[in-house]
């Protein structure tokens, strides 16, 4: 997780997860499809049923990011669906060319199971959101966000980071209800280069 050194995936479970995303890929990119995967040819630890989101950079830059908050695949199939997603889908990118994938960094965040947070006012929600820790769903009616625990990074403030989720969710920054639902989960990361 996030906050711990504890991990549940080997070193050769991560190294094999970053494959897939990158064979995944290249398969897209000759083929205009995500790699077909078996999960029955992986190890058990990577046959569980686990959600993932699958970030892509170049140079340093987002370049793409898609995954799921529900897990209903396993992780393997997870990370071969997302990463050809993030590459080829996702809709604020034009389809990656085999000239960006030279120059491609790839991320893995492994989910937890979502946890509804408790609150009765914005002021009680800040003060239990866990900084650097906590990825978060929020979810109004029609109006749906997530910001994994990397964007933490960029907006360090809780406050800020509960008003840009909002935004993210197509709701104001100020936004306030009492039909407003948020969860938490963490995510075990890991990255690498093709």
């Amino acid at each position: 997780m996030n906050h711990t050194a504890h991990s549940q995936f080997s070193a050769e479970e991560r190294t094999t997860l970053l494959e897939v995303a990158v064979h995944s890929i290249k398969h897209g990119l000759e083929q205009g499809v995500p790699l077909p995967v078996a999960a029955n040819d992986y190890p058990a630890g990577l046959r569980e049923i686990r959600a993932c989101f699958v970030t892509l950079l170049l140079g340093g830059d987002l370049r793409g990011c898609i995954g799921h908050l529900e897990a209903h695949l396993s992780i393997v199939e997870d990370v071969a669906e997302n990463a050809y997603a993030a590459a080829f889908r996702d809709p604020r990118f034009p389809p990656l060319t085999s000239h960006d994938r030279n120059n491609l960094e790839i991320h893995i965040s492994v989910l937890t199971p979502a946890e509804v947070i408790d609150f009765e006012s914005e002021q009680e929600l800040v003060s239990k959101i866990r900084p650097s820790v906590d990825g978060l769903i929020l979810l109004d009616g029609h109006h749906r966000g997530t910001f994994l625990p990397s964007v933490w990074e960029s907006i360090p403030d809780t406050r800020n980071f509960l008003s840009h989720l909002k935004q993210k969710a197509g709701l104001p920054a100020n936004y306030w209800s009492s039909t407003l639902e948020v969860y938490r989960y963490e995510t075990e990361s890991f990255s690498g280069a093709p």
